[in-house]
Formats: structure tokens, sequence, C-alpha cells
């Protein structure tokens, strides 16, 4: 027919004026990029919940408020939500079983923690078509990142209100700071293979969909984890946040994904990548995956 003609016409001139389009959308259409999303998000849970039993076990009282604080600006608990959470941050006077409770979930913790740290460096080396770094080279940084994603989410409550001067600043101060952890992300699993210009459209990326789901999450979160505790229990509360994971997961592949495809194709790339540098070999990725 005349209108397919015309626009595969259309589709191929926007091709040859855009070639980045034409990786754009292979990868976007890869079904790989929501499987590595959703094993993300898979590790990020199972890290978080016993990291969660831990902290409530072995953390003084302070640390426990703190982190109830930002869990709560972070979701906009409030009402049966937040008393789950109060709950598991060690209100039980029952030392015994939460030093039992801590111990497992620390040992626990430590198995996954890496699990989910490997995973995210897997996101950022398919992103640019890199072969899985050498364990003795990626080890150490797979858990200084873990730590500062822990940190910053101890931090989340007082960035969040702009250190007590309101959303003004902490909303721009919460971009800035995931534009940062972002770039640095990548930087520290890619062992530094990158550049950090390249990175920086990827992490910016990133930056603005975390901002967004951030700024979207206490609308949504409350109610939706009020319902779904009120339909299945405790365990509404688990699909809530599982699957409030999986979005952020997503984001977060898709914008590191997009980024590097941006900074590799014109005409970004002739601003990011230097003159001398090598382009990762397309080729690599497909070997890496049968080591």
């Amino acid at each position: 027919m005349a209108w397919t003609t015309r626009l595969n016409r259309l589709r191929d001139g926007a091709e040859r004026r855009f070639p980045v389009l034409t990786e754009l959308s292979g990868r976007l259409v890869s079904g790989q990029l929501l499987d590595s999303a959703t094993r993300l998000a898979a590790q990020a849970f199972l890290a978080s919940v016993p990291l969660l039993f831990a902290v409530a076990a072995f953390t003084p009282r302070g640390v426990r408020e703190q982190l109830q604080d930002s869990l709560r600006a972070m979701f906009g608990l409030s009402g049966a939500s937040d008393q789950e959470l109060a709950q598991v941050l060690g209100h039980s006077d029952d030392t015994g079983l939460r030093e039992t409770s801590g111990a497992v979930g620390v040992l626990i913790a430590l198995v996954s923690a890496t699990s989910f740290s490997r995973a995210m460096a897997r996101v950022c080396e398919r992103a640019w078509a890199l072969p899985r770094a050498a364990t003795r080279i990626a080890a150490w940084r797979w858990v200084a990142w873990l730590l500062t994603m822990l940190v910053l989410v101890f931090l989340q409550g007082p960035i969040r209100t702009g250190f007590g001067t309101g959303a003004m600043l902490g909303v721009p101060l919460y971009f800035v700071m995931s534009a940062g952890m972002w770039l640095w992300t990548q930087h520290l699993l890619l062992a530094k293979r990158i550049g950090w210009l390249q990175l920086l459209p990827g992490a910016l990326l990133a930056a603005a969909a975390t901002s967004a789901l951030a700024l979207t999450a206490p609308l949504y979160m409350p109610r939706a984890i009020d319902r779904a505790l009120g339909e299945y229990g405790s365990l509404g509360l688990v699909l809530a946040m599982l699957s409030w994971l999986i979005a952020v997961c997503a984001a977060v592949t898709f914008a590191v994904t997009i980024g590097a495809v941006l900074a590799q194709e014109p005409p970004l790339n002739r601003f990011l990548v230097p003159r001398d540098a090598a382009a990762p070999d397309p080729g690599a990725q497909d070997v890496s995956a049968q080591t």
C-alpha cells in the first residue's frame, strides 16, 4: 500500500539522518532490559529485607528512628503501614529474639547484598556492552557501592526536606544528589573503563527518572500499601514494596542504557567521547555471557 511505502521511506530517512534511533529502538525493544530490571529489583528486595531486620537488631534507637523517618519520607507512610514499619524497627522488648533475628539477617544480608551489587554492575556493563570485570578488581567496589547506598537511604529524610528548609531546596538537592550517585555508580561498577563525560547522559536520565518516582511515591504508595495491607495483610506490604522496586529498577536500567546509546552515537559522541578512546566492543557482551 502507498501509505506503508511512504512510512517505510520516512523511517529509513530518519534512521539515516539520526542513526541513534536505530540503536536506541533496538535496545528498548530488547527483552533483556526488562529481565535485567526484574532481576535487579529482586536482588534489591532480597538485600533490603534482611538488612532492615539487622538494623532493627543491632543499631541504637537513634539510628532506627532516623531510618524510619527516611522511609516515611520516601513512601509517605502513615497509619497501618507506618505501624508495621515501627514494629519491624525494634519496638519489641524481646532482646533475645531481636538479636537472633539480627544475626540471621546479617548473615543473609552479607550473601544477598553482594548479589544486588553484582546485578547493578551487570546492568551497567550490559548498557555499555562490556565484559564482566575481574572479581579481584570488582569485589571491593560491590561493597563500597552498597555501603554508600545504605548511607543515602538513611539520609533520604533530611535530603528530601532540604535539611529543614522545605521542598523548594529538597527537590533540586535530591536531583543533584541522584545525578552524582548514578554518575559515580557507573564509574565505580564499570571499573573506570568508561570516562566520566560519557557516563553523564545516563546519570542525568537516571536522576530525572528516580526524582520523578520520588515525587510521586508519597502520593501513590500510602494508598497502595494500605489497600494491600487490608486485602493481604503483611504479604500485601511485601507485594507493594516489590512492585515499587521493579518500577525504580526498570527506570534506572532503561535510563543507563539510553544514556550509553546517546553517549556513543551522534551528535553527543562528538562532545563526550575522546578521539583516542576505543569504542566498546558490541560482541563483548555475548562473550561475557558465556563465562
